[in-house]
């Protein structure tokens, strides 16, 4: 799953030498990030997508999921996650509806 350059990047262009794979490249005057060269800092040095962790607006670089079927397990276990966070949620909802 490769990462893109979302609408909140500032171009400061730290994820062109942040990238160890070389995966972001420039079109214009805006970074684009190569989704055949994007590797997600997998079997690199790092734990973590370098493009993401020195984007200074933390919302630059998004995981971009690639089909759909992936984008929506993505997003129900986020939501199920959020869910089960919750302490008594489910006891609460019970006691509230029954």
């Amino acid at each position: 799953m490769a990462y893109k350059i979302t609408s909140q990047c500032i171009s400061c262009n730290i994820c062109l030498s942040a990238c160890p794979v070389g995966a972001v490249k420039m079109i214009g005057d805006r970074p684009w990030i190569d989704p055949n060269l994007c590797t997600n800092c997998i079997n690199t040095l790092y734990t973590v997508a370098q493009c993401k962790a020195g984007c200074p607006t933390c919302n630059g670089c998004v995981k971009q999921p690639t089909d759909y079927w992936e984008g929506w397990f993505a997003t129900y276990n986020k939501l199920v996650a959020n869910l089960t966070n919750k302490q008594d949620y489910w006891e609460r909802w019970f006691n509230c509806y029954s």
